[in-house]
């Protein structure tokens, strides 16, 4: 079995039971953090950096990959693994808000995600 690479900013040490347990479906899970784009990268730089990124990610036997963060390079890279033949997710969860007014008259607003699956991009 290979690995599940977590190539986000939110690391699995902070992930939920489930979803560390479909996670491991796909083998040990390894934690990349997701790069920094900047909003005025071209698309030239942004292929750069997913070509880094292809580099980094072949010193690994994956099983999958989850990719979340800035839509461009997420959207390159995606593309750039599913040619490759490696299967690619996403992680989906279902938001849970909670709105209550204070004593001030704010609105306070909490949310809490459940993971529920991985989809296949």
């Amino acid at each position: 079995m290979g690995v599940f690479i977590n190539l986000s900013n939110h690391s699995s040490d902070k992930w939920s039971k489930p979803q560390l347990a479909a996670a491991r479906t796909y083998g040990e899970i390894v934690d990349i953090a997701f790069p920094t784009v900047p909003p005025f990268a071209t698309g030239e730089l942004i292929d750069a950096l997913v070509q880094e990124y292809l580099d980094r990610l072949s010193a690994f036997d994956i099983s999958a990959v989850m990719v979340q963060g800035e839509f461009v390079f997420t959207y390159r890279l995606v593309n750039a693994l599913k040619s490759k033949g490696i299967k690619v997710l996403s992680a989906c969860s279902e938001r849970k808000t909670d709105e209550r007014i204070d004593s001030e008259g704010r609105t306070q607003r909490v949310s809490i995600f459940e993971f529920v699956q991985f989809r296949e991009y």
